[in-house]
C-alpha cells in the first residue's frame, strides 16, 4: 500500500516552527482576481523561464551558439514542453479526469490554469523539440543540450517555489527542525518534509557545479547534459521517496511496494548517464577539437589567416 496522500488548505498559513517559532506566511495562490485568475504559480514558472531564458543566452557562445539559436529554439521548445508537461501529468492521473460515466473530461483535461503539470514531460518533450530543432540548424545536439540544460535547471531553482505558495510537493510527516507546518482542515495541521525546497536547493548545487566546474572542463558536446542527468536523477530517486504526492506507475509493484514513475524514471536517468559518461570519457577519449566552439573558433582563424601565400621562385 502506498502512503496517503496529504493536501493542504491553499488558504490556510504556512509556518516554520522549528526554524521561526510562531511566525506564519499565508500568501494567496492567486496574485491577480481576474478571469480564471492570474495566480503566483504561474507567475514564478514564468519568472524561472525567462532567468533561465537570459542564462542560456548569456552562456551562448562559449557552446558555439548564438542568441539567434537559443530564441528560435524557445519560440519551439515553450508550448511543446507545456504541452508534454500536460500530457504526462493526465496519464498518470487519468482517473482525476473522467466524468461520472467513465469517459475522460475534456473540460478538466484542458485546465492546466487549475495545476497539474510534471517536470519529467517537460523534459522529454524538450529532447524531442532539440533533436529535431539542431537537424534542422545543422548544430551539434549535444551543445544545444550542453546550454539548454542549465536554463532548465535555474528554471527548475525558481519554478519549485511555485509549489510553496500552492502548498503542495511537500513530504511526509517529519520533527526536523526545518519542518514545515500545512493546514489540512480548518483545526488540523500536519508538520511535514519541504520536499519543494530540497529539490531547489539541489538543483543549485548542480547549476553551480555545471558553471564552475563541468564546463570548464568540458571534452565533449553533451558533457553538461549527462551531468544533468545524472545529477537531477540522483536528488530526485531521494527526493521523490520523501513525498507523498507522487505519480504511480499503474497498478505495478516491486518488492511488495508500488512503483513511483519518478524513481523508476531516475533511476534510468542515472544509469544511462554512467554508463554514457564512462564511454565518452574513459572509452572515447575526446579532446578539446571535438567541441563545437572549439571547431568553429578553428575555422574563424583559417579564414582570418587566409590562403596560404604562393613560394617566391
Amino acid at each position: 500500500m502506498s502512503a496517503p496522500e496529504l493536501t493542504a488548505l491553499k488558504n490556510m498559513p504556512i509556518s516554520f516552527p522549528g526554524l521561526f517559532g510562531d511566525w506564519e506566511f499565508n500568501p494567496d495562490p492567486v496574485a491577480f482576481h481576474v478571469g480564471h485568475g492570474v495566480y503566483w504559480y504561474g507567475i514564478i514558472l514564468a519568472l524561472g523561464f525567462l532567468a533561465g531564458l537570459l542564462l542560456c543566452m548569456k552562456q551562448a557562445k562559449r557552446y558555439g551558439l548564438t542568441e539567434d539559436h537559443v530564441l528560435d529554439f524557445v519560440l519551439w521548445a515553450v508550448p511543446c514542453c507545456i504541452l508534454g508537461s500536460r500530457i504526462y501529468y493526465v496519464v498518470f492521473y487519468l482517473d482525476l479526469y473522467r466524468n461520472e460515466a467513465g469517459g475522460l473530461d475534456w473540460g478538466r483535461i484542458v485546465a492546466i490554469w487549475d495545476g497539474g503539470i510534471a517536470i519529467y514531460g517537460t523534459v522529454i518533450a524538450g529532447a524531442l523539440v532539440a533533436f529535431f530543432f539542431t537537424r534542422w540548424k545543422k548544430i551539434k545536439l549535444g551543445a544545444m543540450a550542453d546550454l539548454c540544460v542549465m536554463g532548465l535547471l535555474l528554471g527548475q531553482i525558481i519554478g519549485r517555489w511555485a509549489n510553496f505558495v500552492n502548498r503542495e510537493a511537500f513530504g511526509g510527516p517529519t520533527d526536523l527542525p526545518w519542518r514545515m507546518r500545512v493546514w489540512t482542515s480548518a483545526s488540523e495541521y500536519v508538520e511535514v518534509h519541504p520536499t519543494f525546497f530540497y529539490e531547489s536547493l539541489w538543483n543549485l548545487i548542480g547549476l553551480l557545479l555545471i558553471l564552475f566546474v563541468v564546463s570548464r572542463g568540458r571534452r565533449f558536446d553533451g558533457e553538461n547534459t549527462w551531468f544533468y542527468f545524472l545529477w537531477y536523477g540522483l536528488g530526485r530517486t531521494w527526493i521523490e521517496g520523501l513525498r507523498t504526492d507522487s505519480l504511480y506507475l499503474f497498478d505495478w509493484t516491486l518488492f511488495g511496494q508500488p512503483i513511483r514513475v519518478s524513481q523508476a524514471l531516475s533511476a534510468v536517468m542515472v544509469a544511462a548517464a554512467v554508463l554514457a559518461l564512462f564511454y565518452e570519457l574513459k572509452i572515447k577519449r575526446h579532446g578539446p577539437e571535438d567541441l563545437l566552439v572549439n571547431q568553429i573558433a578553428a575555422k574563424a582563424a583559417e579564414g582570418e589567416a587566409g590562403p596560404p601565400k604562393e613560394e617566391q621562385p
